[in-house]
């Protein structure tokens, strides 16, 4: 799993993957060459944002930091430096500031495990959700087909005014196999 892809491991690049297909910002900075990677959650969510710079560490110039945004809310977070694996990542999810989903994406393991723990949700014991809110309609089919082909049937569902995908109940104890053992243990309540 940690092989050398560039100067990313797979494991890396997976991580880096999911996370821009869920809560991760990727951006290049005016006037810099490459893109960096926005690492940003809940203080709720602090051993999670510590396992993923437990992975990408390497990749890091300073460790995770509490910020205070307007109001109450505190968030944990880092960056990571300006890689050109992150550029052509960047070039591959966004177009005009705004993230797509690529054709030629590929889900494993890792990504659906990150993907979901950054942006999934459950209701009750057979209603599992990616919020994907923030893609288009024919991005979020791009998604259903892209998990269609790792075994997990699942169909648009109307949140409010945005749609989201819902895994079909059928497909719940396979998205559990494929994922459980990668879900780390402060974010397992999103699965049982």
């Amino acid at each position: 799993m940690d092989n050398t892809v560039g100067s990313l491991t797979q494991l890396q690049k997976s991580v880096i993957i999911g996370t821009i297909l869920g809560d991760g910002y990727v951006r290049i900075i005016p006037k810099r060459k490459n893109a960096l990677l926005e690492i940003n959650h809940s203080i709720k969510e602090k051993k999670y944002v510590e396992w993923k710079y437990s992975v990408l560490r390497n990749l890091v110039k300073s460790p995770p930091k509490l910020r205070k945004t307007n109001g109450n809310r505190v968030a944990y977070r880092f960056y990571t430096k300006q890689l050109p694996e992150l550029t052509k990542l960047y070039r591959l999810f966004y177009r005009n500031n705004k993230k797509i989903i690529p054709p030629n994406l590929i889900l494993n393991r890792v990504i659906l495990a990150v993907w979901y723990m950054d942006d999934g949700s459950k209701c009750g014991n057979s209603n599992f959700y990616f919020n994907t809110q923030q893609y288009s309609l024919d991005d979020q089919k791009k998604l259903i087909n892209k998990l269609e082909k790792i075994g997990l049937k699942a169909k648009l569902n109307k949140d409010k005014n945005y749609w989201r995908i819902r895994l079909v109940s059928k497909s719940i104890e396979r998205f559990k196999q494929l994922v459980g053992d990668i879900i780390i243990p402060s974010m397992l309540y999103k699965i049982k």
